[in-house]
């Protein structure tokens, strides 16, 4: 599907980002499915035959992937948009945001870019599609920010395999004749393509080919990690989370396989010389072993052992503990390597967990975190304002998004210092509810008045000298 969409867009004239990056991709969605076969499938020579075989893994590329979509874009995030909010919570809803925004940075992390596209359906409904990195194709892009973009998705056409083409452009100059386009709005043409030959197909009915959007911004937003595309340094798409990190990957399945065949390889074995397992006769007149065939922990040796005539038992030690410790040093490598710092994942009881404990705000996953949250956070404030537009028009909007602090500090904690200063009269009530409410000030001023209103204002203080709080002490 790459080739053709990029050949036809090629064809109508429009610049494409290089294919560097895209050859890329399929590697990374390799890891991130944690089947890569070139390097989980091997052969092994024992001695007589070659035997295939699969390794073990811990499928640690997805993991990333998830905590740093948990990291910035979890349940606990708030898009503060005023007198909008209500409104925008629901088409929100209906567009399953939270799951599906969660999904698609998980998936922006993994193959390097994904994106945010609104439109409206039939039913006028507000829609936002979430757009993976191998259906975007870049038109226009300055200083690394992409202007106009190109959309693809597989359809079934009569029964053909086909190509839905969305491409979202600014205004052209039109030919003689033509109706003219403003150079300063953005409009979007929809094509639909062979899969095959790359020619163009008839639209279905109801579908227009072009839609002025009468909007001087793109009806799509961009997301891709905060790091800086190595892979080719002049594209607007961005790189796996992991893209420099497959050698650590590699170690962490590869000490993991060995992990498991310590276990498969150290089963108790008793080996029985043929001369001493004993036979009986069978009904039938057949004679048989005494002891089940079928048991694997009995092996016979062969009657050519010479003098080995004596029952053995094999039960070969285990390496659980060195295993243990180099499985955790590969995660400490890995972890570093995609941005979350040395001890991030502890490998316990088997399996891999993730650190819950509050971090430093010094800390490498904290810095790391606050970086990847700018970009995520432009995406977020263009597709509300694009929702707003297509909705009702409001252009004018201020947005505000919260993350979740909650990794950096307790909930509970800022609570209590906040009132312990207030009642110190080191703050004020405003400044308060803005970092406890994590609103703006003139949504903190109507708190404070209808906590006025109820009669919930004591004007009650406590004596600041006595409290034990190390921070508020520091900060007095």
């Amino acid at each position: 599907m790459d080739h053709t969409i990029r050949q036809y867009l090629t064809e109508k004239k429009y610049n494409t980002a290089s294919d560097d990056t895209y050859s890329h991709i399929d590697t990374w969605l390799e890891w991130y499915h944690g089947e890569v076969e070139k390097f989980h499938k091997y052969k092994i020579y024992n001695g007589a035959i070659t035997v295939e075989q699969e390794r073990y893994r811990l499928g640690m590329a997805k993991k990333v992937c998830e905590d740093w979509a948990n990291l910035l874009l979890n349940e606990k995030v708030a898009i503060k948009v005023g007198d909008y909010e209500e409104r925008l919570n629901e088409i929100l809803e209906e567009n399953n945001f939270k799951v599906r925004g969660n999904q698609l940075v998980e998936l922006a992390f993994a193959l390097g870019t994904g994106a945010f596209v609104e439109y409206k359906d039939a039913d006028n409904h507000v829609m936002i599609d979430f757009v993976r990195a191998d259906m975007i194709y870049p038109l226009s892009w300055d200083n690394g920010d992409v202007t106009e973009c190109a959309f693809g998705s597989n359809r079934v056409v009569d029964g053909k395999e086909a190509i839905y083409l969305q491409i979202h452009r600014k205004g052209n100059l039109m030919e003689e004749g033509e109706e003219p386009e403003d150079p300063d709005l953005y409009y979007i043409e929809n094509k639909y393509i062979d899969a095959e030959s790359g020619s163009e197909l008839d639209l279905p009915d109801g579908m227009a080919e072009l839609i002025p959007t009468g909007y001087d911004r793109p009806l799509f937003q961009i997301v891709t990690p905060n790091v800086c595309n190595n892979v080719d340094l002049d594209s607007p798409l961005g790189i796996s989370v992991f893209a420099n990190s497959i050698s650590q990957l590699k170690g962490c399945d590869l000490v993991y396989d060995s992990y498991m065949n310590e276990y498969v390889l150290g089963r108790k074995r008793i080996l029985v010389p043929l001369s001493q397992a004993k036979r009986q006769m069978e009904k039938d007149g057949i004679s048989a072993p005494a002891f089940d065939s079928r048991d694997t922990v009995y092996y016979m040796l062969p009657d050519d052992r010479g003098n080995e005539q004596s029952i053995k038992e094999v039960d070969m030690s285990i390496r659980a503990s060195d295993h243990e410790l180099g499985i955790q040093r590969s995660l400490d490598l890995l972890s570093l390597k995609v941005g979350m710092g040395t001890g991030r994942y502890k490998f316990e009881n088997g399996g891999v967990k993730t650190a819950t404990e509050v971090i430093s705000d010094k800390s490498d996953l904290y810095q790391n975190r606050q970086k990847n949250a700018i970009i995520l956070q432009t995406a977020l404030i263009g597709m509300v304002k694009a929702v707003a537009f297509l909705d009702n028009r409001q252009e004018e909007l201020t947005v505000t998004i919260d993350f979740d602090d909650s990794i950096i500090e307790d909930t509970n904690t800022t609570i209590d210092r906040n009132i312990k200063l207030v009642n110190a009269g080191l703050r004020s009530k405003l400044s308060a509810v803005i970092e406890i409410n994590k609103c703006s000030e003139e949504e903190a001023k109507k708190e404070l008045a209808r906590i006025a209103q109820d009669g919930q204002i004591t004007g009650q203080d406590i004596d600041w000298t006595q409290t034990d709080d190390e921070d508020v002490q520091e900060e007095i």
